[in-house]
């Protein structure tokens, strides 16, 4: 049962090295508390998290979760797999998010634990959320140094789509500490995908020059009149291959995480939509921006252009999705 006294049944698990802490859960295969120190040795919690398990149960911002089985949006909810018409469940407006009604992040999983990882484990039974096929999902935490490793493996015994990601929010100031609005970031893209009204990719892929979505050399995330919710493609991608893709910087307390993965692009969203949501530690609400999501994904919508990287999976394949969090120190400003 929960620690937290909300009564809704979920295990914790901790991983701990000299320089990192992790905490996470079972339900949603979830990321709750990761704690890293700053340039003087002084421990923060960074990733933002809701209070209770009742609340993780019903948290409309997928805090620490894994997403799945596709991730992001898919317009209408309708895809063509292998020549066959599929409808998903709707549940953002007319479109399908991060799953559906009851994605990955609002199932219970099984759980292997080590030293230095934990592994959650789920079948997603053919017809869950309107996806074709068994889906057996294997997603590990492994705590390196200072380094989080999230690894995802999926598998399946139909023709499918698969985008499983994972969906924390950061704050490096700490995760009760305002907005993330003076984090540093670079990100590794020449280019990004723009959407219409409803954040849905156009299928344009756009050159970031000249655009606020500029992030190839290392600059505040705010202050760019553009609320970021928006895929970027990243550069030198090869299917399987780790690269860095992303830095963020936090000047004041001098934490700097290195994001690496083999994805073809990074979800980067601001947390304009976070306003009032309730968090860990007393934190009577966290203002809109209170966190930074990078999430290393396969793109939007993928079912309905062709020239983007396809998100299909057919039995006999393995669906992989690496994504590393590493955390050091930066240079004082100035």
């Amino acid at each position: 049962m929960a620690a937290d006294g909300s009564g809704f049944d979920a295990r914790r698990f901790t991983l701990t090295s000299d320089t990192c802490r992790a905490v996470l859960t079972d339900f949603g295969a979830r990321l709750l508390e990761l704690h890293v120190p700053d340039r003087n040795g002084t421990w923060a919690d960074v990733v933002l998290q809701r209070p209770t398990f009742a609340d993780v149960a019903d948290d409309p911002a997928y805090m620490g979760a894994t997403v799945g089985r596709c991730a992001n949006r898919t317009r209408l909810g309708q895809a063509e797999i292998d020549g066959v018409a599929v409808q998903l469940s709707i549940n953002e407006g007319r479109h399908h998010l991060h799953g559906g009604v009851r994605g990955f992040d609002r199932r219970s999983w099984s759980a292997d634990v080590s030293d230095d990882e934990v592994s959650f484990h789920r079948v997603s039974p053919a017809g869950e959320e309107g996806y074709p096929g068994t889906l057996r999902t294997q997603v590990t935490y492994r705590l390196t140094g200072s380094t989080l490793n999230v690894g995802v493996r999926a598998s399946t015994d139909a023709p499918t789509v698969v985008n499983v990601v994972h969906h924390s929010y950061l704050n490096l100031a700490g995760h009760d500490a305002g907005t993330i609005d003076d984090h540093v970031v670079t990100v590794h893209a020449s280019h990004y995908l723009p959407v219409d009204d409803e954040l849905i990719p156009t299928g344009e892929v756009r050159a970031v020059a000249g655009t606020p979505f500029d992030f190839r050399t290392p600059a505040p995330i705010g202050g760019r009149g553009v609320a970021f919710d928006h895929n970027w493609v990243l550069d030198d991608w090869a299917p399987d291959v780790m690269r860095d893709v992303a830095v963020v910087d936090e000047p004041r307390s001098g934490r700097r995480m290195t994001v690496s993965c083999n994805q073809p692009g990074l979800q980067v969203y601001t947390g304009e939509h976070l306003a009032g949501l309730t968090g860990k530690g007393a934190v009577a609400g966290y203002p809109a921006f209170a966190g930074l999501a990078l999430e290393a994904q396969g793109f939007p919508d993928a079912v309905h252009h062709a020239h983007f990287p396809s998100i299909t999976l057919l039995p006999g394949q393995t669906y992989v999705n690496d994504v590393a969090f590493a955390f050091a120190s930066c240079a004082p400003p100035g």
